[in-house]
């Protein structure tokens, strides 16, 4: 089974190129970000012509979250399920997919270290753990994949120097994201790749992507089954080249038979 995570930073705009890479590549499951659309402008039926099953989590012009499944889409859940009161941005879809429960997660930016965003960050961090934990277990084949917008490491970004007193990088951020995985999950692309200067995301600014800097912020995290499980884990960077792509590329990871 291969499952693959994009951020494509408004689906209207790039409906054609996730059209084209869908037909390209064959993942089972896709979850995507930033879809950047309403309920009902969500192009289900486009999807639909292509084998795809989807659930969609939107608010318009910003955020929105989807999950497209051709080995099964039950027990969705948009947003939160962990008994608090909903988040009002559409950051978050879990689902059922092939036997793997499998998230869509849009992680709040943060802006800045002083800005009240950067603590909504924080909280949603917490949140998404909580709602893992509440709805999994550990010893289940789970799945938590999306724009983190969070940098693991320091190898995770082009110049750590230039990150200091920034988002993406902070103690706290970071933190968050180990308590997520000390919960039962790993990241997996790094189980395959340990090497350094490996990114999913280029600032549209500069040149960077053609220079060569970036930031990994797209994770696929799993337990320890789906590690296990895990037999080939990419970074597709041919997907932001071209005309108009996103400024994220697409991750996907392909999974033995259970």
């Amino acid at each position: 089974m291969r499952i693959a995570t994009w951020n494509v930073n408004s689906l209207k705009a790039r409906l054609g190129r996730v059209e084209e890479w869908l037909n390209d590549v064959q993942p089972d499951v896709l979850c995507l970000q930033e879809t950047k659309l309403a309920d009902d402008a969500f192009p289900a039926l486009t999807f639909q012509a292509l084998g795809y099953e989807s659930a969609h989590h939107g608010q318009g012009q910003w955020n929105g979250v989807a999950i497209l499944s051709k080995v099964g889409l039950t027990d969705v859940v948009a947003n939160f399920a962990d008994g608090q009161p909903l988040d009002p941005e559409a950051r978050l879809i879990t689902a059922t997919c092939g036997g793997v429960r499998v998230s869509s997660v849009y992680v709040p930016n943060g802006r800045s270290l002083d800005h009240d965003h950067y603590q909504y960050k924080l909280r949603w961090m917490a949140r998404l753990r909580a709602h893992v934990a509440q709805n999994s277990s550990p010893s289940d084949a789970v799945i938590v994949t999306g724009d983190f917008n969070i940098a693991p490491e320091d190898k995770d970004v082009f110049d750590p120097s230039k990150m200091v007193g920034s988002t993406h990088v902070s103690v706290a951020e970071r933190e968050e994201l180990e308590a997520l995985c000390r919960w039962g999950m790993s990241d997996v692309f790094r189980h395959h790749h340990p090497e350094p200067k490996l990114y999913s995301w280029w600032d549209y600014r500069a040149g960077d992507f053609h220079m060569g800097r970036g930031m990994r912020i797209d994770l696929i995290l799993g337990t320890a089954s789906v590690v296990e499980r895990s037999t080939f884990c990419v970074i597709d960077r041919n997907a932001r080249k071209g005309t108009l792509p996103s400024d994220h590329a697409p991750v996907l990871v392909d999974l033995s038979e259970s």
